[in-house]
């Protein structure tokens, strides 16, 4: 029974680890990145359908996203929903294919960035710790229950938080990197 509790919580953990990950892809750096558009969402015969669904997203230069959708009917809707996001982007429709050019980031909004970078590194160890607290008390609750020993809980209450502090340390060293990555110039 500890092993699963000790399991669910590590799982739940790494999942918070991988929506950061997640979410700090999509913000802007200096460089492109499809992951920057891949979740726009597009209105596609009334349906909401992710940008990644509609079209072949690359880079042909370190400051340009290309989109070339699948149907070409979608040309204006994507355009649109580019227009409509918040990346702040102008796209360049060429009846093709349609080109966002990404201008360099200013020192300001590279500090904006930094600290919307802490912000969800922040949020993402709370989530860790909301994690660990779930954990601690289905742990005292098994031991009130008298499933597990006093002694028992506590050396799965020392592996909560050694799991913790590892989850913790990940998510702070993924924001180090990012914050690296904005402010490179």
């Amino acid at each position: 029974m500890i092993k699963e509790v000790l399991s669910d919580a590590e799982s739940r953990m790494k999942s918070a680890l991988g929506v950061l990950q997640e979410e700090l892809a999509g913000l802007r750096t200096g460089r492109a990145s499809p992951a920057l558009v891949e979740k726009v969402h597009v209105d596609y015969y009334g349906v909401s359908t992710p940008l990644f669904q509609l079209a072949a997203i690359n880079i042909p230069e370190p400051q340009q996203i290309a989109i070339r959708p699948y149907d070409p009917k979608t040309l204006k809707v994507i355009e649109k929903a580019i227009l409509a996001s918040d990346l702040g982007l102008t796209p360049n429709n060429d009846g093709t294919n349609i080109r966002l050019n990404l201008p360099a980031l200013t020192e300001e909004r590279r500090r904006d960035l930094v600290k919307i970078v802490q912000k969800r590194v922040e949020e993402t160890k709370v989530s860790i710790r909301n994690v660990r607290r779930s954990a601690v008390d289905d742990l005292r609750e098994m031991e009130h229950e008298k499933m597990i020993s006093e002694n028992d809980r506590d050396r799965a209450l020392d592996k909560v938080q050694e799991l913790t502090d590892k989850y913790a340390k990940e998510a702070e060293d993924i924001g180090k990197h990012k914050e690296k990555e904005v402010m490179e110039v």
